[in-house]
């Protein structure tokens, strides 16, 4: 008869938890190690300087300092990276940098990060692969705070091994991180470079330099000095709100009635919206809020989800990248030139679940992005963050995919195209915890599908009139290489010794085929020489039939949100 065995039962801190479960942060092999570790510290200087409105000025460097004695192909790596953000207090280094679940980024605005806890993932991760401490370098404007850190796992805390303050002659701020790491860069190599060139193309007032471990230079300097807005903090709308959280605001809440509880802690709740609503839950408006029941509280979330004359949620919260913004990172990575078609929209912002977002989308089509190659290059943000892998996964892939119908717009199966999407919101929907593809939520998938059917409008009177302009060189082709030999020929039939002037009549033969492809693509000039696109009556008839089907959902898409 076998001795059972007596059951344990232990808590483990955050930080052991993620010790033991690394791979839900991104960290699952040394490939993906060393891309997500640079990835989280790049993402967090970024936040660092456009939380204060400063142009980054992003350093990056990674060294090799010893090869591993296995066969896996990993190594043991130097992770630098120095921004001129706004710095961290001396105070919180210790725990922004060594303590899982402390941060900045736990309040109800848009973040490049969900939990605040990445770059100290990749903290953890480079002290279990290579058990050398971190050292943070940073300062507000006064004094330089240097640190040694390494993190007590089981107790999730920090462990400062040096602490040393210097004289800030010159007025520095930022932060300055250095760890080793171990990891397998040669085989996430083209995808780490392909990440920082998106991540400049959607940040275009950022300067990015990467040294990579065989001291290449890469520098992508920054094309504009503009930010978007920084985005503002809100209270939480009561679409959004769950039994937990709103148990917690009744606990600390100074509001003395239900009506006062509602209109001080939810945003677009009025006197008269926060009377109807409580009748609508069944709850008394003079109701004190420490008087309420559980059934009460579970009551009143509910219908707050099903009560329909509450205001849309504030957009404030949320920092889209803009048009004009997004054109000139794009331009400035893909190289276009004024040969090329780039046409970039904003939608207005739209809500899931109680969440705003903002849909941003671009198309790019021309000579140079034949170069890259045939059929459509899709490009992936969230919250000005690339998207690399998992592509089929995401719903912006089934939207280019199924939801357009391309050839409505005169795109064919090999066209070359680039399509760039963009979602800003205070909660990504993301459909997995590595964070690498969007889940297929019905208003986003909707806003997704009318921001490429906008930009692909102007998309098919490019392609139109860039067909026109190849038949029409052509056929100029052909009139300047059979002309001068039909000239001649008549000239010797005649009997003539003067050879006919052609070129007056290819002069000619040009400038109406040039009137013709501008009528045909409704384009006409004003009185100062300019082109203005003006759509011709049968054109409109013919692009709004086609398109009829597309726009009555969209209208229909616009009513219901």
């Amino acid at each position: 008869m076998t001795q059972s065995q007596e059951t344990e039962y232990q808590a483990v801190s955050p930080s052991d938890f993620f010790y033991r479960n690394r791979e839900i942060a991104g960290f699952s092999n040394p490939s993906r190690a060393i891309y997500v570790g640079v990835r989280e510290l790049l993402e967090n200087s970024l936040d660092a300087c456009e939380s204060a409105q400063i142009p980054p000025d992003i350093y990056l460097r990674i060294t090799e300092l010893s090869a591993s004695s296995g066969e896996n192909g990993t190594a043991v790596y130097l992770l630098r990276i120095q921004d001129n953000g706004t710095g961290v207090p001396a105070e919180e280094i210790p725990a922004c940098f060594a303590q899982v679940f402390y941060g900045s980024k736990y309040t109800l605005k848009q973040n490049r990060g969900t939990f605040g806890m990445g770059g100290k993932m990749t903290i953890l991760y480079g002290q279990i692969t290579t058990h050398k401490p971190v050292v943070v370098t940073s300062s507000t404007g006064d004094e330089i705070h240097e640190y040694e850190m390494m993190m007590d796992i089981q107790k999730n805390q920090p462990q400062v091994l040096r602490h040393t303050a210097l004289a800030n002659e010159k007025g520095w701020k930022g932060t300055i991180v250095e760890l080793q790491i171990e990891g397998d860069y040669p085989r996430i190599m083209s995808r780490m470079i392909e990440y920082i060139r998106q991540t400049a193309m959607v940040n275009p007032y950022a300067d990015i330099t990467f040294i990579d471990p065989k001291n290449r230079l890469y520098r992508f300097e920054r094309g504009t000095t503009q930010m978007p807005p920084v985005p503002q903090r809100v209270k939480p709308h009561p679409h959004g709100i769950d039994v937990e959280t709103l148990r917690r605001m009744l606990l600390v809440t100074k509001s003395r009635d239900m009506k006062n509880f509602w209109i001080d802690h939810f945003q677009g709740v009025g006197p008269k919206t926060a009377e109807k609503y409580l009748t609508f839950a069944g709850i008394k408006t003079e109701t004190k809020p420490a008087n309420l029941s559980s059934d009460d509280i579970v009551k009143l979330v509910r219908a707050a989800k099903d009560f329909q004359e509450f205001y849309r949620p504030d957009a404030s919260c949320l920092s889209p990248i803009g048009p004009d913004l997004l054109e000139t990172g794009i331009r400035k990575e893909l190289n276009l030139t004024e040969a090329d078609f780039i046409k970039t929209v904003q939608r207005p912002p739209a809500t899931y679940s109680g969440y705003p977002f903002i849909v941003e989308a671009a198309v790019v089509a021309g000579p140079t992005v034949r170069k890259i190659g045939n059929g459509i290059t899709l490009y992936r943000f969230a919250n000005r963050i690339p998207l690399l892998f998992d592509e089929s996964s995401c719903v912006t892939y089934k939207v280019i995919s199924k939801d357009i119908n391309w050839r409505t717009y005169n795109v064919q199966q090999d066209t070359p195209l680039v399509v760039a999407i963009h979602l800003c919101s205070t909660k990504i929907p993301y459909k997995s915890v590595g964070k690498e593809f969007l889940a297929d939520q019905i208003e986003v998938e909707k806003e997704i599908t009318n921001a490429i059917r906008e930009t692909a409008r102007d998309l098919r009177i490019f392609i139109s009139r860039s067909v026109k302009l190849e038949r029409q060189k052509h056929r100029l082709n052909i009139f300047g290489k059979y002309l001068p030999k039909i000239a001649e020929f008549a000239m010797k039939l005649g009997d003539k010794t003067d050879m006919p002037d052609v070129q007056k009549l290819l002069d000619e033969i040009r400038v109406v085929n040039q009137k013709e492809g501008d009528e045909e693509n409704g384009v006409e000039e004003n009185d100062n020489g300019e082109e203005n696109s003006v759509l011709q009556p049968p054109e409109e008839e013919v692009f709004e039939e086609e398109l009829e089907e597309e726009l009555k959902e969209e209208k229909i898409d616009g009513e219901a949100s």
